[in-house]
């Protein structure tokens, strides 16, 4: 069981960030990701799609046999995770309760900002995880429908990104937050364009670290030695996504395109 993979979904690019985080902290295990790039935004879709994407996703991942399956989406973590749970044999891991409670470790005032996709938001799951941690806290959130769009273009670092950050952010910052939950795995790839629009006295919180601790601390079976192989898959392959994916990663990557079976 060792040598099995774990496994890692996303909506699309984004997810490479937990895949990364993984990889540092556990350098010998190997990963398998798929991302569901003919199918991204995850956000825009109603929870019945979201579903039913989810568990398509984790099937596919489970005929590559592996121990336990990350799921590097928000919004499938904030609609599908329990229902994975129940449906499959091996642990599964979503990406919003670590990022929640590294929020509430960090902030000092107890005003903490989330933003996320529309179904994220809407879903109310980072409100709830953040409250159950501490029932004090002060959560204040944000719909930012555009930034996966313009992430999946590449525009991570451009004057309209920066604009369309400051219109999303301006009502959390009026609120006097301390701390920002990016919640949703591809926000990190715009940390930069986010800081200068947040400042300094607005810590950001990127849930993939602690999601890598999670998954180190619940991992079935360990592979103690050697270097893990990484296997990046795709439901549509195209150069933006080897473009930003080799960004991520650091390294050169080779990319699968594959079906997601639908059954």
């Amino acid at each position: 069981m060792p040598d099995r993979p774990i496994g890692v979904f996303d909506s699309g690019v984004g997810g490479l960030t937990v895949l990364k985080a993984l990889k540092e902290l556990l350098p010998s295990e190997n990963l398998i990701y798929f991302g569901d790039t003919a199918r991204v935004p995850y956000g825009t879709k109603s929870p019945r799609t979201i579903i039913r994407y989810s568990l398509e996703n984790t099937k596919l991942l489970e005929s590559f046999n592996v121990k336990m399956v990350v799921v590097a989406c928000n919004t499938s973590s904030s609609y599908a995770l329990e229902i994975l749970r129940s449906e499959f044999r091996f642990p599964v891991i979503g990406v919003v309760r670590p990022g929640a409670k590294l929020a509430v470790h960090r902030t000092r005032s107890g005003r903490i900002g989330v933003i996320g996709t529309e179904a994220t938001i809407r879903s109310g799951a980072y409100r709830k995880a953040i409250v159950s941690v501490n029932p004090f806290a002060e959560v204040f959130e944000k719909a930012c429908p555009l930034f996966v769009p313009l992430i999946e273009e590449g525009w991570l670092d451009d004057p309209i990104t920066e604009e369309i950050a400051r219109r999303y952010l301006t009502p959390l910052l009026k609120e006097k937050i301390d701390t920002l939950v990016l919640g949703c795995t591809h926000y990190p790839l715009i940390k930069g364009v986010l800081k200068k629009v947040c400042g300094d006295g607005v810590e950001l919180i990127d849930s993939a670290e602690a999601v890598a601790q999670e998954v180190s601390k619940v991992l079935p079976a360990k592979r103690e030695s050697g270097v893990g192989a990484v296997r990046i898959l795709v439901s549509d392959k195209t150069e933006r996504f080897e473009r930003i994916a080799r960004m991520i990663m650091g390294e050169k990557i080779s990319i699968e395109e594959v079906s997601v079976d639908k059954e």
